[in-house]
């Protein structure tokens, strides 16, 4: 059996390396990321030109079933999956880690929502870590911005007042605690991407009693089967085999 690993999470190199080599696993990852970590095996890096390229490359690679473990924020992708794997009738999973519960989190809809927030609440020092594609939706804030991102931002989408932090994770509490204190933050957005990686900042801004604006996860599509563990994951598969 050849499945496609949509990955670029620990989730999706783990599953990789479960089901080798019983299973040929091409794992896809979608290259914005310097240097990542590579799971074993075959490995493919870049898009496939939206739904009507992703069918024919799993019609040409003979593809049996895919599993979906991107990032549970990757909408574009996951939409793309879902319908093309609907319409060649190929098995389809996708593993999203279980979620965060929000708590006292302020849930917001998406990156614009949190900017319009931060004005209408006044926060005027901002941890933001929902990615650099989001980072645009507060260009226009007056508040200042600690931004940490993996890789370098477009300079003219930056908020007037900022600082760009360079970092990849995991991340720790002790650590997570310090840098909220001593860049005297009053706010924390993130995204809800689930798992430990970077739960500690959750965990300092509790501490420390900073409010945090959480975006919500996007929906997935209607009749998609969804697991949250690599076990679950790996169960799957091998039923189909």
């Amino acid at each position: 059996m050849r499945v496609l690993l949509l990955g670029g999470t620990a989730e999706g190199r783990a599953l990789a390396s479960a089901l080798q080599p019983r299973v040929e696993v091409i794992s896809s990852l979608a290259g914005r990321v310097p240097d990542p970590a590579l799971p074993p095996g075959a490995v493919r890096v870049g898009g496939f030109g939206g739904v009507d390229g992703l069918q024919n490359w799993l019609r040409e690679h003979r593809i049996d079933a895919v599993v979906d473990a991107t990032h549970p924020f990757a909408a574009t992708m996951t939409a793309h999956a879902a319908e093309a794997c609907a319409e060649l009738q190929l098995p389809h999973l996708v593993l999203a880690r279980p979620a965060w519960d929000p708590g006292a989190a302020i849930v917001v809809s998406s990156d614009t929502d949190a900017a319009e927030r931060v004005a209408h609440q006044g926060y005027s020092r901002v941890f933001l870590t929902t990615g650099r594609s989001a980072v645009a939706a507060y260009a226009a804030s007056d508040a200042w911005y600690l931004i940490r991102v993996v890789t370098a931002l477009d300079t003219a989408a930056l908020p007037r007042r900022h600082q760009v932090l360079l970092s990849r994770g995991p991340y720790h509490y002790d650590d997570e605690l310090r840098l909220l204190e001593s860049h005297r933050i009053d706010a924390l957005i993130t995204k809800n991407s689930g798992g430990d990686m970077t739960r500690a900042k959750l965990d300092a801004a509790a501490a420390l009693d900073i409010p945090v604006l959480m975006v919500a996860r996007p929906p997935l599509r209607d009749g998609v089967t969804t697991v949250g563990t690599v076990e679950e994951a790996l169960a799957w598969v091998t039923a189909l085999g």
